[in-house]
């Protein structure tokens, strides 16, 4: 074979083989792009549901005497007596008042409350259903099996049916899973409390972690001798970066809470065990961001008189901003879905009231997602994939607006 035959031969070989790691890389990414649109269908197919919720219209008329007393949960049962006068046995009317959700009472207050002018007047007022009614008209309870093998007995079937033929039972938007905390009754749960506690905990992270990371990156890479203690503190910044995030937990437990005497379950607390977990990434994407504006800058600027700190403040800081800004969001949004650092100081603790401050009891979103998919209760399983969405399109969120600053603010030199 002579030398041209040899070369092309070894040619034809080197291109097929080059085509074939071009398809294992384009296998590779149609397999991940199959496996997460197989992850999002599922979310997404038991999260969208928790859109509609379950609204039985009761007409009832609250009395003075009941505002004064804070009987609401009986005038729901006396609105139910009366609309079902021939259920009279005990253990039928606990049946028949547990079409409606427990805490239907709290919901009837907060109207009275907002309207106090219906006082004493017949009106008809739109209360969650409970769970299981509301897992029966989205089809998630199949009512065509045995009665012994559902929660709902052949009895409140036919109560459902005469409140959906009048139309007294509907499936209604559900607003209360935007406006309203946490709560045991799964229909009247919602995500408010825990997105203010994410968003509390986020800010005193960015108070805390953002000029620390900076001012340490500056540090390093303009002033600081290059000597063996700058490289032994950057070893130890590169391995913080890998330390799990439930060791950050365990520091947080054992200073902020044990020495200190924190609050538990804070904001501020959670705040600060995530910038001790974000500082790392940080000060690493300051630093390759300075590393990134070009030598002439500086000494263009110093060949103007200008001072190294000026040099810095004034013409290399600016250029490696917008970098610096990339990574701490991308920081941020990995702080944005850490559960275990804040299963360790507390904030898994039940919270109902929205916090006001970094200083109330709180808990986030990565958190209330742990305790809706632990919870027993069949209707937390959809606001588990719903919390799991809102968590996602912040993440998304946040991971693109870090690549709107990269395209907007990127120079290239």
């Amino acid at each position: 074979m002579s030398n041209a035959e040899r070369i092309k031969s070894g040619l034809s070989r080197r291109y097929a083989a080059e085509r074939r790691f071009r398809l294992y890389g384009i296998a590779a990414i149609l397999l991940a792009l199959g496996f997460l649109g197989v992850m999002l269908s599922v979310v997404i197919g038991r999260g969208a549901s928790v859109l509609q919720q379950a609204y039985v219209q009761l007409p009832a008329t609250v009395t003075a005497e009941t505002v004064e007393m804070g009987n609401w949960q009986g005038v729901i049962k006396a609105t139910l007596r009366q609309q079902f006068p021939d259920v009279r046995k005990r253990q039928a009317k606990k049946r028949l008042y547990g079409l409606v959700s427990p805490g239907a009472g709290y919901i009837l207050r907060q109207q009275i409350e907002q309207n106090p002018e219906w006082i004493g007047q017949r009106r008809t007022y739109w209360l969650p259903a409970s769970d299981d009614v509301d897992m029966l008209l989205k089809g998630i309870i199949d009512r065509t099996v045995a009665e012994s093998e559902r929660r709902i007995s052949n009895q409140e079937l036919v109560w459902i049916d005469q409140f959906v033929a009048s139309g007294q039972l509907q499936l209604q938007f559900n607003k209360g899973f935007f406006t309203s905390g946490d709560s045991r009754e799964p229909e009247l749960a919602g995500i408010l409390g825990a997105a203010v506690g994410s968003a509390l905990s986020l800010l005193v992270c960015l108070v805390l972690a953002f000029p620390l990371g900076v001012m340490t990156a500056v540090h390093l890479e303009e002033f600081a001798p290059k000597n063996r203690w700058t490289d032994l503190i950057e070893v130890n910044i590169n391995n913080l970066a890998a330390v799990p995030s439930i060791v950050f937990g365990l520091l947080g437990l054992a200073v902020f809470l044990n020495v200190f005497g924190l609050p538990r379950s804070a904001p501020l607390v959670g705040g600060m065990v995530l910038a001790l977990m974000t500082l790392p990434t940080i000060i690493i994407a300051a630093r390759a961001a300075l590393k990134s504006v070009p030598p002439s800058i500086r000494q263009a600027a110093m060949a103007m008189g200008a001072s190294p700190v000026q040099v810095v403040l004034h013409h290399v800081l600016p250029s490696a901003m917008p970098g610096m800004l990339t990574g701490t969001i991308i920081g941020m949004a990995q702080a944005l879905g850490e559960t275990a650092p804040l299963l360790m100081i507390g904030m898994v603790a039940f919270i109902v009231d929205i916090p006001q401050g970094i200083l109330e009891p709180a808990t986030a979103l990565p958190v209330q997602i742990f305790l809706w998919a632990d919870a027993p209760e069949r209707a937390f399983g959809e606001r588990t994939a719903a919390a799991i969405l809102v968590l996602l399109i912040f993440l998304v969120l946040m991971n693109l607006t870090a690549v709107i600053l990269r395209k907007r603010f990127e120079r290239r030199w």
